[in-house]
């Protein structure tokens, strides 16, 4: 027998697992059936919190329980099997509650942890020194005094925004509180002015709580540099009583340099100094002013103060006093001839030297005695001191003038006696006398005219020059001196001395000069334009004198220059090249006859026909000039002789001109037809055109397109548009020509409609088309005894309807135009009684026949389409074709042919002709 599947071994085998199971659990509850339980298990409270402790038992009926823990507590609520107590103010880092029951003589026991946690309430970061210098190490102490647990605290030290260190105390015991975070750290220049700060965060999410931050209040860090080296003090070594000199004190490698202090003075003196910056550098600049309570030695102090360290540099200086030296005259001012006393004096330790000449020994005065002369009128006197301050000798000078009084006097440096001045720019006449006091100078004319306005700037004009006295006076006399003042000017050409313009006759003498006026006289010459020879003395004129001369006047104060035109006129004459012998006129050409005539001025020129048929005729002269006032140009000019006469007021002159006329091709409607007509078949021609025209011109003709092929009769495919061009020495005229070529007519179709023969009562219709131009003329001949005849409007079409035995017969079409006449004939057949009961016999077998084809069809199969029809209804609908197959088909296909057999084709009238018969049966 076969054992169980295995899915059924599969559910056993869960089945037993399920048994087990179950009995293992009872067993484990027979041995432990009673239990204690504390929730919460594990809490985590704020340092200070309260909790609430709720404490529980599955025994029935538990003899007694309760919850030990050391923490204070507020409340107690109690039940059967549970116990909820609240315990508050709870500060200790951790605690174990234990919560008990007694049951059946046994106890049950459920112990629990409660941990506290302080924020990080106070941030503390240690202060930092009052300046750091820059390039030393510091230290950054952060303090989180109770924050805990400290497994769970970071600290974080920044420099502004940026962290420096970061720390955080995981694995520390869970009672640990509180955390100090100390760096070491590198100052630096851009540390100055930073904010450090110290961030804390106590992080308790993993607990369930959130994230509690601090940070603490930033403390700003001040770095300095301060260069090793002392100040730089620049101040002068000796400094004199009551004068201001300045000093100054400059210090780099600083940094922060405007941070820096600076102390400076002058022994007890403070000075107040203007400090700049530039960089890492300072400048400090002051004004010492010395006292005479300071006389002696002192020192310059300077100190600068960075970071509270400093730097000092000391410089000695000197304090002394030193009055100037005095001089004296015993009189400024004196008359010629007088002494005078000068005196030099200076302090008690000063040696004094006036002019050069030292006193005797320091303390004591020097003195000169002069006798006053002109020469010395304004003389300085100079009185030098020295005194010796610290191994150094100073020195300070004074110096007087002395005035000496005496007459004017004049002299030629200063008030020459021949004054020559430019003319027009503004001057300062001057005529200086010398003397003191000084003198005043007055210049008028001799004749008592006009006065110079001297020491005064003023035009200068020609109306100044003259003779002038000129007289110089002071309280000590007078001197008088006459002067002549020249003004000088540029020369001027006016159109009195030098005209513009002049006219000379050839042949004749004369002369070109020109008069200029100016101050020194001008020398003027006379230049050809484009020459450089001056033109002097007697000319014999010739008509090349004639041109623009360049007239130039010159002297020492400028140029004047002009353009003279000469012009030289003479009598007229006749040149071939200007004025030709032979003229041709050609007719229509719009030219003038050109007689160009030398001469000045210009002569007036008239050519008048002398004989035949030019007799009195005036030939029409181009103008001199391209003005618009030329003759009109006449549409004939009869040939022959002119004469030509010139003259203008210098002479006249004759010439004989032989005038010939010609004109262009010309072609027109009587010449060139613009429409001409050939017939074809006659014999080959050129187009009728020719040209007026001298000399005669030449004509030829082509087709535009295809050119025209050569041949020797005239061809319907000469027709077209053809161009002539007539072609002489002055031209050439075209002309468009349309040929067109006529021809026979011939009757080029005939046809009847039905083509199959024709019943009595049907209708037909006979088409006749010709060919002919000019377009032909159709006409008919029926058949005699045709009555009922219709023809179209052209006559091409003959219409017959209801046909009878008349209307059968030969019938005629033809073509006539002026070129002749051609006509073809056509037979109609109408058919009689005897021919419908054949085709009538015949189409019953017909039908007969596919009706039993159809009926053996249909036993046979179903038809063409799918369904089942009738036979007899089908034979007379659309469906009887594909009833009756291709069988019937062929069957009316060799009917259509023998209906056919009787048709034929129109002859020309001459032949016999064909008979056409149209056969038309009943529906």
């Amino acid at each position: 027998m076969p054992g169980p599947s295995p899915g059924l071994r599969r559910a056993l085998l869960g089945l037993w697992a399920a048994l087990g199971l179950g009995l293992l659990g009872l067993s484990a509850v027979a041995q432990e059936p009673f239990w204690a339980d504390l929730q919460p298990r594990v809490a985590l409270v704020e340092r200070g919190g309260s909790l609430w402790l709720n404490c529980s038992t599955n025994c029935p009926r538990p003899e007694r329980g309760g919850l030990e823990t050391s923490l204070r507590r507020n409340g107690t609520q109690r039940g059967l099997r549970w116990l909820a107590r609240q315990l508050v103010d709870i500060r200790e880092p951790e605690t174990q509650p234990v919560c008990f029951f007694r049951c059946a003589r046994r106890t049950l026991q459920a112990r629990g942890l409660i941990r506290t946690f302080q924020r990080p309430d106070r941030v503390e970061l240690v202060p930092l020194p009052a300046w750091q210098p820059v390039g030393e190490n510091f230290t950054l102490s952060c303090r989180v005094p109770g924050a805990g647990p400290r497994a769970s605290l970071t600290l974080t030290l920044l420099r502004g925004a940026q962290e420096l260190i970061r720390r955080s105390f995981a694995g520390e015991p869970p009672r640990a509180r509180g955390a100090v975070l100390t760096a070491t750290v590198l100052a630096r220049r851009e540390d100055h002015g930073a904010n450090f700060s110290c961030r804390a965060e106590l992080d308790l999410r993993p607990h369930g709580l959130g994230l509690f931050e601090n940070i603490s209040a930033p403390r700003e860090l001040r770095t300095f540099a301060l260069s090793p080296d002392a100040p730089r003090l620049a101040a002068p070594r000796l400094l004199e009583v009551g004068s201001e000199r300045p000093v100054s004190c400059a210090l780099d490698g600083l940094f922060p340099a405007w941070e820096a202090g600076v102390y400076l003075a002058l022994g007890d003196q403070r000075l107040s100094p203007d400090v700049t910056l530039e960089g890492d550098a300072l400048m400090a600049t002051a004004t010492a002013t010395a006292s005479a309570e300071q006389e002696g030695a002192r020192q310059l102090v300077c100190s600068v103060t960075l970071g509270g360290e400093s730097r000092e540099t000391r410089e000695n200086m000197t304090v002394y006093s030193f009055p100037a030296p005095l001089l004296t005259l015993s009189e400024p001012s004196v008359p010629e001839g007088k002494m005078v006393t000068v005196t030099c004096a200076a302090g008690a330790r000063a040696l004094v030297t006036l002019d050069g000449v030292p006193a005797a020994f320091p303390g004591q005065p020097a003195q000169l005695q002069v006798n006053a002369t002109e020469d010395d009128d304004r003389r300085s006197f100079f009185c030098d001191a020295t005194l010796e301050v610290d191994g150094e000798t100073l020195s300070k000078n004074d110096s007087a003038e002395l005035r000496v009084l005496y007459a004017p006097r004049l002299d030629d440096s200063d008030c020459p006696r021949s004054w020559t001045w430019p003319e027009g720019p503004e001057q300062t006449l001057r005529c200086e006398a010398r003397g003191n006091p000084a003198p005043s100078v007055h210049c008028a004319r001799t004749d008592g005219g006009a006065v110079l306005a001297l020491g005064l700037l003023g035009p200068v004009t020609r109306a100044l020059a003259g003779t002038y006295r000129c007289t110089a006076a002071n309280a000590q006399g007078e001197a008088v001196k006459d002067v002549t003042l020249t003004v000088e000017y540029a020369p001027a050409l006016d159109s009195v001395g030098c005209p513009e313009r002049i006219t000379w006759l050839e042949g004749t003498e004369a002369s070109l000069s020109c008069v200029a006026h100016g101050v020194p006289p001008p020398n003027v010459s006379c230049v050809r334009s484009g020459e450089a020879r001056v033109i002097e003395g007697l000319l014999h004129v010739a008509r090349e004198h004639a041109g623009t001369y360049r007239c130039e006047a010159t002297n020492a104060r400028g140029s004047a220059a002009k353009n003279v035109a000469v012009t030289v006129e003479y009598g007229p004459s006749f040149e071939e090249l200007g004025c030709p012998s032979n003229w041709t006129w050609v007719e229509g050409a719009g030219r003038l006859f050109s007689c160009e005539v030398d001469g000045k001025p210009q002569p007036q020129v008239e050519c008048v026909g002398s004989g035949g048929s030019s007799e009195g005729v005036l030939l029409p002269l181009a103008p001199p000039d391209s003005s618009p006032r030329a003759p009109s140009i006449p549409s004939h000019l009869a040939p022959g002789i002119y004469i030509c006469n010139a003259t203008n007021r210098h002479g006249s002159r004759v010439k004989t001109v032989a005038v010939s006329s010609e004109s262009a091709p010309q072609m027109d409607e009587s010449t060139c037809p613009s429409h001409q007509t050939w017939l074809e078949g006659t014999e080959a021609e050129a187009l009728a055109c020719a040209a007026r025209g001298r000399p005669s011109p030449q004509v030829r003709c082509s087709r535009e397109g295809a050119p025209r092929p050569q041949r020797l009769r005239v061809s319907r495919e000469d027709a077209g548009t053809y161009r002539c061009l007539a072609t002489n020495a002055h031209g050439t005229d075209a002309r468009t020509v349309t040929v067109g070529v006529e021809y026979r007519p011939v009757v080029a179709e005939l046809a009847a409609s039905p083509p199959g023969g024709v019943r009595p009562g049907g209708n037909f219709t006979l088409t006749c088309r010709a060919e002919a131009w000019p377009p032909a003329q159709i006409s008919w001949r029926a058949p005699p005894g045709a009555l009922n005849i219709g023809l179209s409007s052209n006559n091409s079409t003959l219409s017959v309807a209801g046909a009878l035995g008349s209307h059968g017969g030969e019938y005629e079409c033809a073509a006539t135009n002026a070129h002749g006449r051609h006509a073809r004939r056509i037979t109609v057949r109408v058919a009689g009684p005897w021919l419908w009961v054949a085709v009538g016999g015949a189409a019953g077998g017909a039908a007969l026949l596919a009706a039993g084809a159809g009926l053996a069809f249909y036993v046979r199969s179903t038809a063409c389409k799918k369904g089942e029809y009738n036979v007899q209804e089908a034979e007379s609908s659309g469906e009887a074709v594909c009833l009756n197959g291709a069988g019937g088909g062929a069957a009316g296909g060799s009917g259509a042919e023998a209906g056919t057999e009787a048709a034929g084709s129109a002859e020309e009238a001459p032949a016999e002709g064909e008979v056409f018969a149209i056969q038309l049966t009943s529906a």
